[in-house]
């Protein structure tokens, strides 16, 4: 067997690979004979079919499958001692009149080869790592909610500004008929909400459902309108009160702060206030953690240059799916993938440079670092080692939880590489501004 490579271009190449009869014929052979010992052939006893019978019968089907065999390995043993960095799979090249009757064969392949090109994080312009904080105004809408949520209920027959209301909506041509519950806060404009404001229990109540809530999803649920419909709707309807309460706000005290973080763990509203913080915070760096991955990705992607082999990435793709597709739409898959082969191609270099590998033992720990954070969930807080390890190694048998959990701590060594290497500047923002500025 001789193969060879002719490099096209720095990013294209062409392997050559030729198979001469000593180097499948063995195999023939021994396959052939095994089917002698199995042959199921009229007239003849197993074991005993004459082997010019089996070569005639199943010799072409043999050859084929074993060269085949043999040129997959041969190519697949080559690339991999050469340490060829290929894009996609090789694609054997067209022969025409190829002849399986000769006896030694040559077969070609196109390779596309991954390009040579340097990354560095530290980018002219510094990306913006936003450090979201709970501000003032956020916590204490978060401990009013607290209070609300925490709070009771008192009936009243008169309404006020900012009580509940239970009643039911109608509109007979509309077929309108629904039963709701919502508080003053969700009525929008005054001229609505002076019909609310010393309204009785029994009254019956007029009123327009176009601009009737802030929410105009509000008047889905309410009504239970279609959602196409209620963005339109522009009717009268009735409003019965059945109810009016009065949502009488929790007390700031130990038996609520017990309530909300175990026995005496908060023990002031300055302590409360602080937990809010401390938890919103914390929900709000895994935002913080992906619009900078986000953004690292699009900076690396842009400042990083190299060529790929278009052309032979564009007939891969052509030829490599469920389905074969024509040129133009094997060029618009192109187009739509080119980023992240790029971005695949970076993010590789940047692990085997800087050595981000993961080893079993950091899945492991990571697991038991997952399990032990779910059990305190449930108030399990101090689990002992051996039933960590138990339910670790349950996890750790499914091939597919070791995949998910290996892909999520490597991606944790990413985010934290970039952290300490890439050109950041940080930023605090609220919540409100960091939507504004991201999003907006």
């Amino acid at each position: 067997m001789n193969i060879t490579r002719e490099n096209i271009d720095e990013l294209n190449a062409v392997v050559k690979v030729e198979i001469a009869k000593e180097d499948y014929n063995p195999k023939v052979e021994k396959v052939l004979k095994d089917y002698r010992k199995t042959a199921n052939i009229p007239g003849f006893r197993k074991g005993h079919v004459p082997m010019s019978l089996v070569k005639k019968q199943y010799g072409k089907a043999v050859l084929v499958d074993e060269v085949n065999k043999l040129l997959q390995e041969s190519l697949n043993k080559y690339l991999t001692e050469e340490k060829l960095d290929v894009l996609g799979n090789p694609l054997p090249k067209e022969q025409e009149n190829f002849d399986w009757d000769q006896e030694n064969y040559a077969f070609e392949f196109e390779l596309g080869l991954a390009p040579k090109f340097e990354v560095s994080l530290q980018a002219k312009d510094a990306i913006t790592h936003y450090q979201i904080v709970a501000d003032d105004a956020m916590i204490d809408n978060q401990l009013k909610t607290i209070q609300k949520q925490y709070g009771k209920l008192v009936a009243k027959q008169e309404a006020e500004e900012g009580d509940m209301f239970t009643g039911t909506f109608k509109n007979e041509a509309e077929g309108i008929e629904n039963s709701a519950t919502f508080s003053t806060e969700a009525i929008k404009g005054k001229r609505n909400l002076s019909k609310f404001v010393g309204a009785k229990v029994g009254d019956t109540l007029t009123l327009k459902t176009k601009s009737l809530f802030e929410n105009e999803h509000d008047l889905m649920q309410h009504l239970k309108v279609e959602h196409d419909k209620a963005h339109d709707l522009d009717v009268e309807v009735t409003f019965e009160i059945s109810e009016i309460n009065k949502q009488e706000l929790a007390e700031l005290d130990q038996e609520l702060f017990d309530k909300l973080f175990g026995k005496d763990n908060v023990k002031s509203v300055t302590e409360l206030k602080e937990r809010i913080k401390a938890d919103a915070e914390k929900q709000f760096e895994q935002q913080s953690d992906q619009q900078l991955l986000n953004d690292v990705t699009e900076a690396l992607i842009e400042n990083t240059k190299f060529e790929l082999p278009q052309a032979f990435l564009e007939k891969w793709i052509r030829f490599n799916g469920e389905n074969e597709l024509s040129e133009e739409q094997a060029k618009e898959e192109y187009e739509k993938s080119e980023k992240g082969i790029r971005f695949q191609l970076i993010e590789g270099k940047l692990i085997q440079d800087n050595s981000l590998q993961v080893t079993f033992d950091e899945i492991k720990d990571f697991t038991k670092d997952r399990i032990k954070a779910q059990m305190a969930q449930f108030g399990q807080l101090n689990p002992e080692d051996k039933e960590l390890d138990d339910i670790a190694a349950r996890v750790l048998g499914n091939q597919e939880e070791v995949r998910k959990l290996s892909e999520q701590l490597m991606n944790q060594k990413i985010l934290d590489f970039y952290k300490e290497k890439a050109n950041l500047t940080p930023k605090k923002v609220t919540y409100e501004n960091f939507v504004k500025e991201v999003y907006q």
